[in-house]
């Protein structure tokens, strides 16, 4: 992997394949890792929020997600092979977790949704060492919460809870969580339990999941991707003529 600079944003160039090995490597040599995937929403919302753009950027390992942030990479002439889809790379580590031995927590979403996942996750991957798991409303005690994966010696982190939460508290409580590596989900949690569904690999692929997602939520999404997508746009198309002036 190699590390780029995106509209102001750094970003770390790789496959999925290189990415997983990272982790693995980092997590052989006990070395704290702090993830995090960015998306077009991310990124023009990191220009408005010091909060989240400082969470973000804390971060050891900073993967493209999205296929608005890939394509407009490429538009820039950055070599992106692929994206590393943050609901991919959440199985990709459950596969290298039930290998290597390593325990996992899971932490968001409401109980029945990451109760399901629990239970899915370990049908699937029988030989997985789940430490524990707990739903996202947990914000009167922030304190009991890490606590409480501090003393389930868990090694990976998944916390599947809103952007700029869950990249706010990770930052927050990073030295605290006894923890060897730690990754925001966001609605993976819904994905796995069956609550949500992922759009056709058609659609994921040429930068289309937005819609998808807009067309299952129309009244809490389409607000939020007609703005965050029309500054990307137009920051992106800034940015196009900046470097051929």
């Amino acid at each position: 992997m190699h590390r780029i600079e995106m509209l102001g944003c750094p970003m770390d160039v790789g496959t999925m394949s290189e990415t997983v090995t990272a982790i693995d490597n980092a997590l052989t040599s006990e070395q704290f890792t702090q993830h995090v995937v960015v998306n077009v929403a991310k990124l023009v919302n990191m220009r408005k929020d010091p909060e989240l753009d400082a969470s973000v950027r804390e971060c050891d390992i900073i993967n493209i997600d999205g296929m608005g942030v890939v394509l407009g990479a490429r538009l820039l002439g950055h070599d992106v092979p692929e994206r590393v889809a943050g609901v991919d790379l959440f199985h990709e580590l459950l596969v290298m977790s039930s290998k290597q031995g390593y325990s996992v927590f899971l932490l968001g979403a409401k109980e029945e949704v990451v109760s399901e996942t629990a239970r899915r996750v370990q049908t699937q991957y029988p030989d997985l060492k789940l430490a524990g798991y707990h739903h996202g409303y947990f914000w009167d005690d922030e304190e009991v919460m890490v606590e409480r994966i501090r003393a389930s010696g868990a090694q990976l982190l998944f916390v599947a809870i809103t952007s700029p939460k869950k990249e706010n508290f990770i930052n927050k409580w990073r030295d605290q969580l006894g923890v060897s590596f730690v990754m925001g989900v966001g609605g993976t949690f819904d994905v796995v339990a069956g609550k949500v569904q992922r759009a056709p690999e058609w659609m994921q692929n040429s930068g289309l999941e937005w819609f998808y997602r807009v067309l299952q939520e129309p009244g809490r999404m389409w607000k939020r991707y007609l703005i965050t997508n029309s500054v990307f746009a137009w920051l992106l198309l800034r940015e196009k003529l900046k470097r051929k002036g």
